[in-house]
């Protein structure tokens, strides 16, 4: 019973993560989202736009990536994706990966350690789709949301559109259409 009181622990301060807010509004909304919501969304994208990975999958293994890519930020907090790819800033979501899961009994954090791990590295088809479909919300939010948080944070057209090319990594063909949508935005001063 010492373990399920442990997991259950572990489910308690993963609270947490509904406390992180995020620097995109969702669709429609006023509000910025959290990190929990985003992490819901991006897992269901996943399901989603399984079919149009670049090479095979294990789309299991994408959305346990995907459920815990963000936990890190309980203990750093949300920085924008245009500032927050820093040392600094990896190092401690890194820390805070590892606190949270080192809640687990019996080692069984070390499997999802691995997995955030293999996410952050981004070298697998897995990873490297997970990534590519991560970035797709916070775009979507954008493009849907008169570029909210482009315009808020200055980001300009060159760095959303280097950075985002990296969906292309995972699947090229959701790149495609993503560059489509974003030099609309360019086209319609969303995005300048």
């Amino acid at each position: 019973m010492q373990e399920i009181a442990q997991v259950l622990d572990f489910i308690v301060e993963i609270e947490k993560l509904k406390d992180v807010t995020r620097k995109t509004r969702p669709v429609g909304l006023d509000r910025y989202e959290n990190s929990a919501e985003h992490s819901w969304h991006v897992c269901l994208a996943a399901l989603m736009l399984k079919d149009y990975a670049d090479d095979a999958i294990d789309i299991d293994r994408v959305i346990r990536m995907l459920l815990i890519h963000d936990l890190g930020e309980i203990d750093a907090g949300d920085k924008i994706i245009y500032a927050s790819e820093t040392a600094a800033q990896k190092e401690c979501e890194a820390a805070g990966v590892r606190r949270l899961l080192e809640m687990l009994p019996n080692g069984r954090g070390t499997e999802y350690l691995r997995l955030w791990e293999e996410f952050e590295a981004g070298e697998t088809a897995d990873a490297r789709f997970a990534r590519a479909v991560d970035r797709v919300p916070p775009l979507l939010h954008n493009l849907h949301g008169g570029g909210h948080s482009w315009r808020e944070h200055r980001v300009p057209k060159e760095r959303v559109l280097e950075l985002n090319s990296r969906i292309g990594l995972g699947s090229r063909a959701l790149w495609e259409e993503m560059e489509t949508r974003l030099r609309g935005a360019v086209e319609d001063g969303l995005l300048k």
